[in-house]
């Protein structure tokens, strides 16, 4: 059975999906899907136990060996953004239920699950694959049923953002295809590993260099990468709660690790950043996304959008990690990848449980929340301090890195930029505390009591994970730095 784990681990979340559609009761579908995506979170937990054992894991399917058959290949970077995607789903999943019933129709209820487990195991199955061709498909899955998930919300703009959201994305999954066609023109294969072995041979090739630069632009419109970011803030403010936690946290951080996997293993480090400019490229559109969206932030009256806004700039932090090109930036990278998956998805939970008693997430309906929510309240600021990247919290593990990685770059107007971005990031969430603690409560919500326990367990739990790994983040520094030399970047 061990040996089938990096397949269950997809198939497990795909085949439970039409299965939700033959239980008919509401809390019976949400536990299902709560068993299904935790199974899948201990998978993950065994894979990268027995990656970090045995080293890469290598599964055929049908047992046809590549490049004939298509294989799952998990290593360190395979592994842990499945501990990262698992783990979340897991976490939000236990808040669906209660976070659903104020905000989707009764009718909706099986329909948000079965969503929600396409949604997983297309994500799970970029991830896994060894196969270019695959992380198309699967990315399809992904994006299809997260234009679904979107469109579910109350509000009638949740469709427009849906569109949006579509049309944007099938730009981009089209660029990415193109890309993948030129290498298979060029190569003759699909399989991610024979593609890392030949394609350094044709580094001289204008078109390898076409392919490279559709398949970047198709990948950064799907992660949102300023200024290809349009469709994202109002995907996350009006679509139901609990998705805008679930794709906050997990979306961007799959479509990074696809970024990831090619330019490091597939086109290689040395086409990505001595042929091409590469370097120069991200660190301007990570400086430019950083301070620009957390500028936009900071105008906001809808308070998910303000986050939605705070995560384009996230985005940027990692891009810009990567931009530094060296050990450090890419240790960075891969520690906010964790990182803010703990800090955004604990945020737009607590925006569910304000969601759930409000009604509202416009920001004057924050006025004396501190008093009549003090726990969902607390979180947000907790939330808030990481974003900010206060000591004590994951956000500040972060940006140190950031930080020491352009100091070795000497890039100390870099250094600045970053240390202007946090400065940014806490006047934004100031005015979140200053409403809810320092502003007087409007007479018609003296009635609004504490969320439920079943959305502030969820919430509660990201935010003490955001504390634990900030004042004792070994594991993560450990395991980010075996991915980082995985890939290349670490003698």
């Amino acid at each position: 059975m061990s040996s089938q784990l990096p397949i269950l681990q997809v198939i497990i979340p795909l085949i439970s999906a039409p299965l939700c559609l033959i239980i008919s009761r509401p809390k019976l579908v949400w536990l299902f899907t709560l068993i299904a995506s935790t199974i899948s979170f201990i998978i993950s937990i065994i894979l990268i136990h027995q990656v970090m054992q045995s080293g890469t894991i290598i599964y055929s399917l049908g047992d046809w060996e590549a490049p004939i058959g298509i294989e799952y290949r998990i290593d360190y970077l395979n592994a842990y953004l499945l501990l990262i995607v698992t783990g979340i789903s897991s976490i939000i999943l236990l808040s669906a239920h209660t976070s659903i019933t104020a905000e989707l129709s009764h009718n909706k209820y099986v329909l948000f699950y079965v969503l929600f487990l396409l949604c997983l195991s297309g994500m799970l199955g970029i991830i896994a694959t060894g196969d270019a061709f695959n992380v198309f498909v699967f990315l399809e899955i992904a994006s299809l049923s997260s234009y679904s998930l979107i469109a579910l919300g109350k509000d009638r703009r949740a469709l427009t953002a849906a569109l949006r959201y579509l049309l944007v994305g099938t730009l981009g999954a089209t660029f990415i295809l193109i890309g993948i066609g030129l290498m298979y023109m060029m190569t003759g294969t699909l399989n991610m590993h024979d593609l890392s072995e030949r394609l350094p041979n044709l580094s001289e090739s204008r078109t390898l260099i076409i392919a490279f630069s559709f398949f970047t632009v198709g990948v950064c419109l799907k992660l949102a990468l300023f200024p290809l970011h349009w469709w994202l803030p109002n995907a996350y403010a009006y679509a139901p709660s609990v998705v805008s936690a679930f794709l906050a946290a997990t979306a961007t951080k799959v479509a990074i690790y696809i970024l990831l996997r090619f330019i490091f293993t597939v086109f290689g480090i040395e086409f990505s950043f001595s042929i091409l400019p590469l370097q120069k490229i991200l660190l301007a559109l990570g400086l430019v996304g950083i301070l620009t969206a957390s500028t936009i932030a900071i105008y906001q009256n809808n308070v998910k959008q303000l986050f939605a806004y705070s995560s384009i700039s996230q985005i940027a932090y990692i891009i810009l990690a990567l931009g530094m090109n060296n050990s450090t930036g890419l240790v960075a990278a891969l520690l906010h990848l964790f990182n803010h998956a703990l800090m955004k998805g604990a945020l737009f939970l607590a925006l569910s449980a304000v969601m759930y008693r409000v009604g509202s997430t416009q920001l004057t309906d924050f006025s004396g929340l501190g008093k009549s929510m003090p726990w969902t309240m607390a979180a947000i600021v907790i939330g808030g301090l990481s974003l900010i990247g206060i000591p004590l919290t994951v956000g500040f593990i972060s940006k140190w890195y950031m930080l020491i990685a352009s100091l070795e770059n000497n890039l100390w107007p870099v250094t600045v930029l970053i240390l202007l971005g946090s400065i940014l990031t806490g006047i934004y969430v100031w005015r979140i505390v200053e409403t809810a603690y320092f502003t007087t409560n409007k007479t018609g919500l003296n009635h609004i009591k504490e969320a439920p326990f079943s959305l502030l367990l969820p919430t509660w739990l990201l935010i003490l994970a955001n504390l634990y790994f900030g004042i004792n983040p070994r594991f993560t520094i450990t395991i980010t730095k075996l991915t980082a030399q995985s890939l290349g970047a670490m003698p």
